[in-house]
């Protein structure tokens, strides 16, 4: 059974720093391209931050370029996202999400709600 379980999230000032994250089990997390997603109200889920599967690239979102840092561990099968410099508009529900070519997107966990104030 898939299992992506979230944690880390918190209530941060602006300027303050989280780090996120996802437990993965019930399939071979090394072999999956891993993403962190997040959800404000009222609008669509976005791709924040990831590392393929395979090649290891790791790409960001414009808006967190510089601020954010999303880390792998396969031995652990977990997955990071070191959040610093956080503005009120990272805001939202974090989702890790995993996929692969011909598995798609695999279920989703729960989420972490971050909420930054100003």
């Amino acid at each position: 059974q898939v299992r992506l379980v979230e944690s880390g999230g918190g209530r941060v000032q602006f300027g303050g720093s989280l780090r996120l994250s996802c437990v993965a089990s019930g399939f071979t997390f090394s072999r999956f391209t891993m993403n962190w997603y997040r959800q404000t109200s009222g609008k669509e889920r976005e791709l924040v931050a990831g590392i393929t599967w395979p090649g290891g690239r790791i790409n960001y979102a414009e808006s967190v370029k510089g601020r954010f840092l999303v880390s792998r561990d396969n031995s652990m099968n977990t997955l990071y996202l070191q959040m610093n410099s956080l503005r009120p508009a990272d805001t939202g529900v974090y989702y890790c999400g995993a996929c692969r070519a011909h598995y798609g997107l695999l279920p989703w966990g729960q989420g972490t709600q971050v909420t930054v104030s100003s």
